[in-house]
């Protein structure tokens, strides 16, 4: 059965899921709904082995979903990427030109256009998270974000023949490094820890100012990831045909 991002006559939709790849449970509760299976961890080893094992039951498509780190230095906190290729670890894998049209079309038909790039995305092992490192990754790959699920979902995709797509928010931006208590409580499950955050404040508490705008550009990168997944939603563009 032959799959289509575009639906057309004589096409249905695919009984089989679109697989959504994150990396942190709080996206992974925006992306869930009718016909998305949702797959995430902090940890890669684990994101593999879940992506694995999800694929393997089958799946119509695969979109890497979530936030990002700011590469490009013009693009502010809440900023969305529909990307058009992800260049990180395993090399270089195209997203799919019609998925990805039909993903930004869905945002640019509202609020979300002003906020919506395209452009592609880098992809990276481990966090990045000084303004130095990200300028010296946009420099050397002109990328406009980057993330760490990225590589593992467009590999996934490209090793099973599925359709592969990316859809980010920008919550830390280019110019900002990131304070070590922000990343301190992240579980390799995706799930957050409060215990070692605090930890952090009371061993260098001049890091509370960094963190609370921290906290004030996630709620930017929240407020449009939730924008955009009742936006793709509705557009169906999370759906993919079947040819019959």
């Amino acid at each position: 059965m032959p799959l289509s991002t575009t639906p057309s006559a004589g096409a249905e939709p695919s009984s089989l899921p679109v697989i959504v790849v994150t990396g942190m449970a709080f996206e992974a509760r925006i992306a869930r709904g009718e016909g998305v299976e949702v797959v995430y961890a902090a940890r890669a080893d684990l994101l593999e082995r879940a992506l694995t094992a999800t694929v393997a039951r089958g799946s119509s498509g695969i979109v890497s979903f979530g936030t990002a780190g700011g590469l490009a230095p013009d693009l502010e906190p809440g900023s969305l990427i529909v990307a058009n290729a992800v260049e990180g670890p395993f090399g270089r894998h195209e997203t799919d030109q019609q998925w990805a049209d039909r993903l930004a079309a869905a945002m640019m038909a509202g609020p979300l256009a002003g906020r919506l790039q395209r452009g592609l995305m880098a992809a990276v092992a481990a966090p990045l998270v000084s303004a130095d490192d990200k300028r010296t990754l946009h420099r050397a790959t002109g990328a406009l974000a980057v993330d760490m699920e990225s590589h593992i979902a467009g590999a996934m995709a490209a090793a099973h023949g599925v359709p592969f797509a990316v859809c980010r928010a920008i919550v830390d931006p280019a110019w900002r490094t990131l304070p070590s208590a922000a990343t301190a409580g992240l579980r390799d499950d995706g799930s957050t820890a409060l215990g070692p955050i605090l930890r952090e404040l009371l061993r260098q508490p001049s890091q509370l100012a960094g963190l609370i705008q921290v906290a004030v550009d996630a709620r930017a990168a929240r407020i449009s990831l939730v924008q955009a997944r009742r936006a793709i939603g509705e557009a169906g563009a999370l759906r993919i045909a079947a040819v019959v």
